[in-house]
């Protein structure tokens, strides 16, 4: 028996990530070169929400792994179906990744850790630099993975319109003629 739509606890789990993913993009954005009172408030809302999307998406990677979940339509190209197999992979990587690289690098700038969770890269100060310039620039790589996977999507509900947007929508979705 074929499955045309996402398990509802993964729809959720999926679009409460995207919210939060974007926050995270423009708190992260907000906080380069900000030396107002409200930054030490936007870096504390990015750990803890950095914390949150951790534990979120490694929910959402068991379920992806023990859940069935809908097939690509069988009209798409062999091309379009590596590459949307390439980018989810890419996306859940950074979606993993992200908070990881977050984490070690406080850890290695000797910064407060969310929960006083415990160190998971030595205090090295070069090594701080290093992770805090490559969570900086997967950031951007997340962002345009994101406007990619956001441009798939609509392509997949104005010009498709087959069921890939439907099967992943948390309500209903009319299906048009």
């Amino acid at each position: 028996m074929s499955v045309t739509a996402f398990h509802p606890l993964a729809r959720l789990l999926h679009w409460l990530m995207a919210v939060l993913i974007l926050g995270m993009l423009f708190i992260g954005v907000s906080m380069v070169g900000d030396l107002s009172p409200r930054h030490t408030l936007l870096i504390e809302l990015h750990k803890a929400t950095g914390l949150a999307l951790l534990a979120l998406v490694v929910l959402r990677i068991v379920l992806r792994l023990t859940l069935r979940h809908p097939a690509l339509p069988r009209e798409l190209p062999s091309a379009q179906r590596r590459i949307a197999a390439a980018s989810h992979l890419l996306l859940y990587l950074l979606m993993l990744g992200m908070p990881l690289l977050g984490w070690a690098m406080l850890s290695a700038g000797g910064y407060p850790r969310p929960l006083q969770l415990p160190a998971i890269a030595p205090h090295d100060l070069q090594l701080y630099a290093v992770l805090r310039q490559a969570h900086g620039w997967a950031g951007y790589v997340l962002f345009a993975t994101v406007l990619a996977h956001v441009g798939a999507a609509l392509t997949h509900a104005l010009v498709r319109r087959d069921a890939v947007m439907r099967s992943m929508w948390p309500g209903p979705l009319q299906r048009r003629g």
